[in-house]
């Protein structure tokens, strides 16, 4: 989307009761939310406390001297103070290229770094001790991974944010992480076509509407589309 029309966006979102918004350097909407929220501050239609802003650590910050500088890349476009919530995007490290559209690049284009994840979670947790953040978690982490963090971490992950939705419900990583008391948000409950079809191609990717005959349809009296998102968005 373009900046204006995301600001639009997330001002409509706002006056409509959205508080929780979702931000990652890779997505490119850093900027557009700190202008929004910003003009919404400034209005007077919500506080700071009233929100929660999540954002998260890209894959060629991990590892010692480059997490905090990060962060506050990411607080400086927010325009915030502190994040209410980072995460680790993701458990692999990548070295730094400035010729490569990583978010449209093939694997076989990008370099893969070795740096643990418990290195890049301590500095995760220095974070937390400077203020700059109030809780810190992961994001598309499987079992081992989180196991590796839990083994070495002062301070727990409070979150998990994880794929799931009807095609794919991902229950036992999500069941894994709840048995360690770490929450589970999950992002494209209702299907990425977009994001499948620039990986597999045009062919690739589902939308809401091939739910449309679920069974549940004749016992509620429902349309699937309705009832799929209101299991997977309420």
């Amino acid at each position: 989307a373009k900046p204006a029309d995301l600001e639009k966006a997330i001002l409509c979102a706002v006056d409509a009761g959205y508080r929780h918004i979702d931000c990652s350097p890779i997505f490119g909407n850093e900027d557009a939310v700190g202008i929004a929220l910003q003009m919404k501050f400034a209005y007077g239609s919500v506080k700071r406390e009233d929100m929660f802003i999540t954002s998260k650590l890209w894959n060629d910050c991990h590892g010692k001297g480059k997490v905090r500088s990060a962060c506050e890349e990411s607080l400086k476009k927010l325009k915030l103070k502190f994040l209410d919530l980072y995460l680790i995007q993701w458990p692999t490290a990548l070295q730094v290229q400035t010729n490569t559209n990583v978010s449209a690049a093939n694997s076989s284009d990008l370099i893969f770094e070795d740096t643990p994840i418990e290195e890049t979670w301590k500095e995760m947790e220095k974070l937390v001790d400077a203020g700059l953040v109030k809780s810190i978690g992961l994001s598309n982490f499987n079992e081992t991974q989180i196991e590796r963090v839990l083994k070495i971490c002062t301070i727990k992950p409070v979150m998990l944010q994880i794929e799931s939705s009807a095609n794919f419900l991902n229950e036992r990583l999500i069941e894994f992480a709840h048995s360690y008391g770490i929450q589970v948000t999950a992002y494209a409950p209702l299907g990425s076509p977009g994001m499948m079809q620039r990986v597999e191609g045009p062919s690739h990717g589902w939308k809401i509407e091939s739910f449309k005959n679920f069974p549940i349809d004749e016992t509620l009296g429902k349309r699937g589309q309705s009832v799929y998102a209101r299991a997977n968005c309420s």
